[in-house]
């Protein structure tokens, strides 16, 4: 890390061993300038995540929406058919078939964005770990 080199040549530099309380307090600053970051990355990671659901939602609304329509039609073609033995009630049929694939695939492609898999903040998860990692091999 650049931190870590600019800290040496600042022992090397002044020509004596830092003091214990002087390290610990460089590890206390850069831990919570990386707490900083690391709260500002999951920040924007939430953001994103947050975007994400909400176009989801609203594939997810539009389609139920849509394929709701497409049942009426299909009722309305059904009450049509009954009615009379005409090509208008055929018509009713395809245009109920229509929205309702229409809805389906709408619908399966909003369930999709909403799943709970693809919201985990995965770049934040990483970065923490790697955090660790590095904050073991300070201590050792």
């Amino acid at each position: 890390m650049p931190e870590d080199n600019a800290a040496e040549e600042r022992t090397a530099a002044g020509g004596a061993e830092r003091s214990f309380a002087a390290l610990l307090a460089d590890v206390a600053a850069e831990a919570g300038l990386l707490l900083r970051q690391e709260m500002a990355l999951l920040k924007a990671e939430l953001a994103e995540k947050r975007g994400m659901l909400g176009r989801g939602a609203v594939l997810l609304v539009l389609g139920a929406f849509i394929a709701f329509g497409g049942f009426l039609a299909l009722l309305a073609a059904a009450a049509a058919g009954l009615a009379e033995a005409m090509p208008m009630w055929a018509a009713a049929l395809v245009v109920g078939f229509a929205a309702l694939c229409i809805g389906g695939v709408l619908a399966y492609l909003g369930r999709r964005r909403l799943a709970a898999r693809d919201l985990v903040p995965r770049r934040t998860l990483n970065s923490l770990r790697e955090d660790e990692a590095w904050m073991r091999e300070q201590f050792r």
